[in-house]
């Protein structure tokens, strides 16, 4: 008797769909590289929706006009559905216009407070549309995701509720997929309540790892513009170099210093259940790619990670006594109550120093939770560098001519903090 074929998950991102001649080249790489068995598609937001829409909403939460950057979104939306000839409505998919015509009702009806809650009410949108287009293209089922993975409610970073989604899943996709590939959404989720939640930014990667875990699929492949995980990014650095095949743990750590190919929280689902995850271009759909999986391997090249946009915290005890392990609990506490993510920290006698993402409204909670306990000074427009399995020449290369704000160096990794815009692009 034949073994059922198992589930293989594709995931495509933004670039990968971002226009009619990426969902068709999408289209070939799923008909080419998909068959046979059953097919899951996660999909992101199309091309810089998210951005586009995190604009709109931060406009309309404000009271300022955004229709005219809507309709721009509207007109984009239909227009690579009509150039696509998918533009009239099918059965199980609702129309775009329909759609669109909820994202705007949803704008007009905003309340004053809950931004994070409306953020993803609003931002998943994104996803929404493009999974409409993708599945009328592919002539596959569409799929809303976010009944059955199911999320508490932290809104903009949810977290899963991993008994209720894997019971959801099990109960709901085996049969569908009998009928042929299915397409759903990456980076959203949903409440009990039935409120949309997201996993964070670019977290559809998540989304395919969660998918993975809980259905026991075979593989995971994430179609993205490069040849495979590479030890930096090839806009930002020359001579970049691929890996072949790299392991769970090396891949994690270097997802959580901010390597953007991967989303921080993708391995650990996959990895618990031995599931490889496949990283491959659709550039060159047939080239090898990276294999990420339970392996051994020596000594790995050094990895060069770059995250722009972040901020420097100081806070100095007010009375020049020592930082406590008292004034640490309380600046921790602060942090994760207006939810910033500390990528580097360093204390001195009187001083304690955190690296962020800069957010101007987390950080004026931050200042106004602290102030009255801390001096506090901070600088934006910063740049965090990590080097893993770093040597001399990778610190050099990276350190030369740049002011350096803060640094700090492990056995395997050598962090610093400098100011942005030098040397663009680093040979």
């Amino acid at each position: 008797m034949q073994e059922p074929q198992q589930l293989q998950i594709f995931k495509f991102g933004g670039a990968s769909v971002k226009d009619a001649a990426a969902i068709r080249n999408l289209s070939s790489i799923v008909r080419a590289h998909g068959q046979p068995g059953p097919l899951l598609v996660v999909v992101s937001a199309m091309g810089k929706t998210t951005n586009a829409l995190e604009a709109i909403y931060q406009l309309a939460h404000t009271g300022q006009e955004y229709t005219p950057q809507l309709a721009l979104l509207r007109d984009f939306h239909l227009g690579v559905a009509t150039e696509l000839g998918v533009s009239d409505e099918a059965a199980g998919t609702p129309a775009l216009a329909e759609l669109l015509e909820q994202l705007h009702d949803r704008l007009a009806t905003l309340l004053p407070g809950d931004f994070d809650k409306q953020y993803d009410q609003v931002v998943s949108f994104g996803e929404l549309l493009a999974t409409r287009i993708v599945a009328r293209a592919l002539q596959a089922q569409w799929l809303d995701c976010r009944p059955l993975i199911r999320t508490d409610h932290t809104w903009r970073e949810g977290r899963v509720d991993w008994a209720t989604t894997e019971r959801n899943l099990r109960a709901t996709l085996p049969g569908q997929l009998q009928h042929g590939p299915i397409v759903t959404q990456g980076f959203l989720g949903g409440t009990a309540g039935g409120h949309t939640t997201t996993l964070g930014r670019e977290g559809s990667d998540y989304t395919a790892a969660i998918l993975a875990y809980c259905l026991g699929a075979a593989s995971v492949t994430i179609w993205k513009d490069v040849a495979g995980l590479l030890n930096a990014d090839p806009k930002f650095f020359a001579d970049t170099v691929r890996y072949p095949e790299i392991s769970y743990q090396e891949t994690i750590e270097m997802a959580y210093y901010g390597a953007s190919v991967i989303h921080p929280k993708t391995i650990k689902p996959l990895a618990v259940r031995g599931i490889p995850l496949l990283v491959k271009s659709f550039v060159d759909p047939t080239a090898e790619g990276t294999r990420i999986h339970d392996c051994r391997h020596g000594l790995l090249v050094p990895a060069f990670i770059r995250k722009t946009g972040q901020c420097l915290i100081s806070f100095e005890s007010k009375d020049l006594t020592f930082i406590s392990e008292e004034n640490l609990e309380v600046i921790f506490g602060a942090l994760a109550q207006v939810r910033l993510k500390i990528h580097l920290m360093q204390n001195s006698a009187i001083s304690f120093s955190v690296c962020t993402d800069f957010s101007a409204y987390r950080l004026e909670k931050l200042l106004s939770a602290l102030r009255e306990q801390f001096t506090i000074h901070y600088n934006t427009g910063l740049e965090l560098y990590t080097i893993k399995n770093y040597d001399a020449a990778s610190i050099q290369r990276l350190t030369d001519s740049r002011e350096l704000l803060l640094e700090q160096r492990s056995r395997q990794t050598f962090q610093f903090v400098c100011r942005g815009g030098v040397n663009e692009f680093v040979k």
